[in-house]
This record gives structure tokens, sequence and C-alpha cells, in this order.
């Protein structure tokens, strides 16, 4: 699946993976040790997450129900809980880094395709 920032025409990812599950959502991306450049997990339903066991930081968005980034996390430290955003639909979780390159920002629009 593919992430487009619709408001700033430039793609997050081109090969995201969609946890669906309770046991996918649980396993997140717990045991890898990095997320690429163009990958992503998306995690739904989802409203707050956590990085504790995970070898590496991320970006995560969290996303409402009509594709609108309602929060932007920038390189989530290890270890760390993030409040639980009752307007969340969905979180994408991306590479360290991803936000910042392509000016990605709260308001924004997605589309996944």
């Amino acid at each position: 699946m593919k992430i487009i920032n619709k408001t700033k025409n430039t793609i997050l990812a081109q090969n995201a993976i969609v946890a669906d599950t309770v046991f996918k959502r649980a396993k997140g991306l717990l045991g890898r040790k990095d997320l690429k450049q163009g990958e992503a997990l998306i995690l739904k339903p989802c409203n707050s997450i956590h990085t504790f066991f995970m070898q590496f930081p991320i970006d995560v968005l969290f996303v409402n129900r009509h594709n609108q980034i309602i929060k932007a996390i920038l390189s989530l430290k290890l270890w760390s809980l993030t409040p639980v955003y009752f307007n969340a639909a969905f979180v994408i979780e991306l590479p360290a880094g991803t936000l910042e390159l392509t000016s990605t920002q709260e308001n924004d629009i997605l589309a996944l395709e």
C-alpha cells in the first residue's frame, strides 16, 4: 500500500503494511532491527502507541477517520508512551526523519492507495 500526503503532494511510503488484527497490532514493529525508507506500518484501529522493547526511533502520525493528521510526532524515542488521541482512527509508523524530509505536519490530508 502507498501513503501519499495529498496536501504536500509527497509520498510518505511506497510499501505500507496494515496491522488490523489484535495479534498484528500487538506485534507491531517488535523484533525488527529497522524500518527502511519507503516502508510504513499502519495500525488500525489505534489511538495510542508505545516504543517499549523496540530497537529504533520512529516518526508517528495519528490520523482521524477523514485521513487528516491530528498529531505528528517526529522521532519518537525508545521506551516512550504516547498520550491517547481519542479522535484518531489509526496510526502510521514511519522511519525517523520521514516527516521532516516530506514536510508532513498536522492537518495535512493523506491518501492510502
